[in-house]
């Protein structure tokens, strides 16, 4: 028989039994050896961080470079211009005016302003109402003067008829009483004297029947000229009337456009162009028909511009409204003296004159724009945007592109335009920064 084992007694707490064994302590070369792969992975970690700082500013770099604007340098004819401000103008205009001697002139229809009229077209209608009334007045006058001027010659004629009777009457009896006068030597003395008697009252009666038949030939004449004179004035009121009646519709004088111009009736404040409606007075201005094919653009031209231009010069019509158009004019004249505009400040300036060669259907008068006028031409010439051109130190340069960068180049400015800029210097082609790179405002 195997003996028991005795069970296994535990070690005191605190005693060297219960304490937890120890590792061994690495010796010189293995504390070396750590060292040196930490200095291995700072190494690493510091060059990766260089190279991504290096990639970023590449990479910003190449941003900044994509989002400047650029433009190309042009070869070929350069224009130096001059440009000025203006409007247009028609050189040839109508007025269209109420007639003189027409009252009550109500306006009942008007053209669509603005809209094209052509020669004999009617613009404005007036109403007739009050001429056409007056005109059946004036032919009831009419009628009736004329039955009363054949009233009155009828009478005459039987008036005149009458009196001849009369007159043939009274005659007789004279040459009745002349014959029992020569009876007197024949007869006894008292026949005698009786048929004298009845001579001189036969002779007597002759006389007035003579002066009535004058009076009433007079009187008749008066009276057939009286109510012939309220005929004849009634037909001329008629025919007054039907003229005023043809005057109620005004036709345009040119082909053109038809503008409305103010109705000062209610004070210079309350001025508004004439509309359906309103009353017009004899002989007023109602429209302007401005012909479109004589426009042209008057500028204000600049003091020290005016030595540099004459007449005869090409130049170009642009229109704010407009501004796809380009259109080809001529500078026909320069004001020899300068005019003072209205606007506030007060200018004087002088006026340039240019017609339109081409004018556009869409064209207005009083539409603003400018006007280029040529001063010179440069056959073969680079030309870059205006904008593209800077100053450093006092000298003009641009920025040329060129692998992903801008290098400043100086240039010679021959001529210089609103928008664009003839130089030398740069190849033609080459693309020009249109804006100033970051940083080179503080190397100036």
């Amino acid at each position: 028989m195997t003996r028991p084992e005795p069970p296994l007694a535990l070690p005191a707490a605190g005693s060297p039994a219960t304490a937890a064994p120890t590792a061994p302590r690495p010796g010189p070369g293995g504390r070396f050896r750590r060292a040196r792969r930490w200095l291995a992975a700072a190494t690493i970690l510091a060059g990766l961080s260089g190279l991504a700082a290096a990639g970023w500013r590449l990479y910003a770099r190449a941003q900044a470079v994509a989002k400047l604007p650029s433009a190309p340098a042009r070869r070929g004819e350069f224009l130096a211009i001059v440009r000025c401000r203006g409007e247009l103008r028609a050189r040839r205009s109508a007025q269209v005016t109420a007639p003189v001697n027409v009252p009550e002139l109500r306006i009942l229809w008007l053209a669509p302003a603005g809209e094209p009229v052509t020669e004999g077209q009617v613009v404005i209608r007036f109403d007739p109402s009050s001429a056409r009334q007056q005109l059946k007045e004036k032919q009831a006058t009419i009628e009736q003067a004329q039955a009363t001027l054949d009233q009155a010659e009828a009478q005459s004629r039987i008036t005149a008829e009458q009196d001849r009777l009369d007159l043939a009457q009274a005659r007789y009896q004279v040459e009745r009483a002349k014959l029992e006068a020569s009876k007197a030597e024949i007869v006894s003395r008292l026949q005698g004297e009786e048929s004298r008697i009845e001579l001189g009252l036969a002779q007597q009666k002759l006389r007035v029947q003579e002066a009535t038949l004058s009076l009433h030939e007079a009187s008749s004449k008066a009276r057939i000229a009286s109510v012939t004179r309220v005929r004849d004035q009634a037909r001329a009121e008629v025919e007054l009337t039907q003229r005023r009646l043809s005057q109620m519709e005004l036709k345009a004088p040119i082909n053109g456009v038809i503008v409305y111009l103010s109705n000062h009736s209610q004070g210079w404040m309350n001025a508004k162009p004439f509309k359906v409606g309103d009353q017009a007075w004899p002989g007023a201005a109602l429209a302007e028909i401005p012909d479109l094919s004589t426009l042209q653009m008057e500028a204000k031209l600049e003091e020290i511009d005016r030595g540099r231009l004459s007449a005869g010069s090409a130049a170009r019509v642009r229109v704010d409204s407009l501004p796809e158009l380009s259109l080809p004019a001529k500078l026909a004249a320069i004001s020899p003296l300068t005019q003072q505009s209205y606007e506030w400040p007060p200018t004087r300036s002088f006026r340039g004159y240019a017609p339109v060669e081409t004018p556009d259907q869409r064209l207005r008068p009083g539409m603003n724009g400018s006007l280029d006028i040529v001063v010179n031409r440069f056959a073969d010439a680079i030309s870059i945007p205006s904008q593209a051109v800077f100053t450093r130190r006092g000298k003009p340069i641009v920025y040329l592109a060129e692998k992903g960068a801008y290098r400043a180049a100086e240039v010679e400015v021959l001529a210089r335009n609103p928008d664009e800029v003839a130089i030398k210097g740069i190849p033609a082609g080459a693309m020009v920064a249109l804006a100033e790179p970051e940083g080179e405002g503080k190397r100036r």
